[in-house]
């Protein structure tokens, strides 16, 4: 008997994908945004709910499993971290005192991402909190150009970097939750 997992999805209509086209909550009803800050908020949303659908069904000891050691990441740990990173963006927003680190120092978020549901429904809720503070705050600069806070960020920079955080974090929950439970998909 081997400890490797068998890879498996729910899809049905494609054997690559995660589910179905008509059960993908990201599959768009209508047409595409129109404009730019639309179109960015489109897929940051998007990567969003990709990394939530990547954690779905599973339980604690799941969800905090390192599956690639020595790397100390998990799926709550990238909770964690890109809840810590969002408020790291809104840090560049303005002038004043950064707010402070969520989870403590360096690497924090990934190693008190420990297999207990409190620290898991924590980690959702820091995520939840932190995405919507960050969004309201960008709300307020409507110019995509517009250069902001000390190192005069450009608001285009930020929500694109931001997409960029998301979509390399959910290329690692892919190869993460295929390691946990063997489910495969995009």
């Amino acid at each position: 008997m081997s400890d490797e997992v068998e890879r498996w999805t729910r899809a049905t209509v494609y054997p690559d994908m995660w589910a179905d086209p008509d059960d993908d909550p990201r599959n768009k009803n209508g047409s595409p945004p129109d404009g730019e800050r639309p179109t960015l908020e489109e897929f940051l949303k998007d990567y969003r709910l990709t990394l939530r659908m990547k954690c779905d069904g599973l339980d604690p000891e799941q969800l905090a499993r390192r599956s690639v050691p020595p790397s100390t990441m998990s799926l709550l740990g990238l909770v964690r971290h890109l809840a810590e990173v969002e408020r790291d963006w809104r840090n560049w927003l303005g002038d004043a005192d950064p707010l402070p680190k969520l989870y403590g120092t360096r690497d924090a978020d990934f190693d008190g991402a420990v297999a207990e549901q409190d620290v898991v429904d924590a980690a959702f809720a820091d995520l939840e909190r932190e995405q919507a503070a960050t969004d309201a705050a960008l709300d307020g600069f409507p110019d995509l150009g517009a250069r902001v806070g000390r190192d005069e960020v450009v608001i285009r920079e930020l929500l694109v970097h931001r997409i960029d955080e998301y979509a390399r974090h959910c290329g690692h929950a892919d190869l993460l939750r295929e390691c946990v439970d063997g489910r495969v998909g995009q």
